[in-house]
C-alpha cells in the first residue's frame, strides 16, 4: 500500500495553519481585481481575434464574424459577473 493520505482520510490531513488563518482564508471575499483583469484579458483576445479574422475575410462573411464577435465579449462579460456572484455566494454562506 502506498503511503499517504487516502481520500477516505483526506480530512485527517493535518495543517500547518493555525485555525483562525484557515477559516480567515475559506471565508475571505473573491478578489475583484483579479476577476476583472482576467475579463479584461479575455475580452482583448477576443476581440483582436474577431478582428483580425473579420478584417481577412472581408464583405458579409466578416460582417458576420464581427457580430459574432460582439456576441463572445457579450458572453465573456456575463460568463465572469456570474463567476464574481457565486463566488459572493459561497463566501456569504460560509460565514454563516
Amino acid at each position: 500500500m502506498e503511503r499517504g493520505y487516502s481520500d477516505e482520510r483526506s480530512s485527517d490531513r493535518p495543517d500547518s495553519r493555525p485555525e483562525s488563518e484557515s477559516r480567515a482564508l475559506e471565508s475571505s471575499p473573491p478578489r475583484l481585481g483579479s476577476r476583472v483583469l482576467l475579463t479584461w484579458l479575455e475580452l482583448t483576445v477576443v476581440g483582436i481575434t474577431g478582428g483580425i479574422l473579420g478584417a481577412t475575410v472581408g464583405g458579409p462573411p466578416g460582417f458576420v464574424i464581427y457580430l459574432a464577435t460582439t456576441l463572445f465579449t457579450v458572453a465573456v462579460i456575463f460568463h465572469n459577473v456570474n463567476e464574481l456572484i457565486q463566488a459572493w455566494l459561497r463566501s456569504e454562506r460560509e460565514e454563516r
